[in-house]
């Protein structure tokens, strides 16, 4: 599917064509080879494939050639549920026009339009689209990592409890399987805002960006700053990630050494009661407690007696 957008009154108004002479921004969402084919006759440029896109090195996903720029970053997605999914998306840059490739849908592609026209952006070319695109995925970026914030504290809840004290109705199974997915969004964003800073420091820097770096330094400066400190919260979390999973794993491993410590007095309690009945079952032929009339009184109440002093010192000394 390919979208275009014009500079209208406004601000960005849908196209009519691709083709149109004032068409300033093309969106193409995951595009077969004829919509590829349609717009490298409109850019008269080769275009990214999925497959490039893929690649991590960054002299495959930031470059210049014939007078364009090509810069591909993971991008975000945020489902329902809160999980968080990367994809790559590339920015094509020519000569007043922006070309944006992808195969997912992040919110931003979506809401840059309204924004541009609320906010009054200007939108006279392919490089002021271009940022104000990557605003509002900085945006949607940092909305992102609220989100983690958010469920990295109902964790630490879970775990710790208001008071900062064990909370005795949590689901350890649950909690450690949360811990694991918020310890995946978070290295996620990481990536995804790493890539975005390489992008915007590209973009920046490069002779071919037809002047971005100077004309509008101050909008790419903030959105910079804007990466730095998401990068900076992101560590923070990841670090709060690990504290939590530490502490949920101390946590199991107190209980379940509770346990075994419960089993441990058990034996200790009833090893000499069955000391004494061992005794007693032998087959001896001579063994003159059989034949007291007090006999098996005597041999239950040593019995007793030898479970309970071994309890009554476990308790004194506080081991249960």
């Amino acid at each position: 599917m390919i979208r275009a957008f014009a500079c209208g009154p406004g601000g960005l108004v849908e196209a009519s064509s691709p083709e149109a002479d004032d068409v300033v921004w093309m969106d193409a969402l995951e595009p077969d080879a004829a919509e590829t084919a349609r717009i490298e006759a409109i850019l008269g440029l080769s275009i990214p494939t999925a497959e490039d896109m893929r690649e991590i090195e960054a002299s495959s996903r930031l470059y210049s050639r014939d007078g364009a720029l090509f810069m591909t970053a993971m991008l975000s997605r945020r489902g329902e549920g809160g999980e968080v999914t990367l994809a790559p998306a590339s920015f094509v840059l020519t000569d007043g026009q922006l070309l944006t490739l992808r195969h997912h849908a992040p919110r931003a592609f979506e809401t840059t339009p309204t924004r541009v026209q609320k906010l009054r952006l200007p939108c006279n070319g392919g490089a002021e689209v271009a940022l104000a695109l990557l605003e509002a995925i900085v945006d949607h970026e940092a909305d992102t990592v609220e989100d983690i914030d958010r469920r990295i504290e109902a964790l630490n809840t879970a775990v710790l409890g208001a008071g900062g004290e064990a909370s005795d109705d949590r689901p350890l199974k649950d909690v450690l399987r949360a811990v694991a997915r918020v310890d995946d969004a978070t290295s996620k964003m990481r990536n995804s805002l790493d890539s975005l800073a390489r992008l915007v420091s590209f973009l920046g820097s490069d002779p071919a960006a037809e002047g971005i770096g100077s004309a509008h330094s101050g909008r790419l400066r903030t959105i910079a700053r804007d990466i730095a400190s998401l990068l900076d919260h992101t560590g923070f979390l990841a670090a709060k990630v690990g504290f939590l999973l530490d502490a949920t794993l101390g946590i199991i491993n107190i209980e379940q050494n509770a346990i075994i410590k419960i089993f441990s007095v058990m034996a200790v309690v009833f090893l000499p009661p069955t000391l004494v009945a061992s005794i007693y079952g032998m087959n001896f032929r001579y063994m003159p407690e059989l034949s007291w009339p007090w006999g098996y009184p005597m041999a239950i109440g040593v019995m007793i007696l030898s479970a309970v002093l071994p309890y009554w010192w476990v308790r004194r000394r506080g081991w249960l």
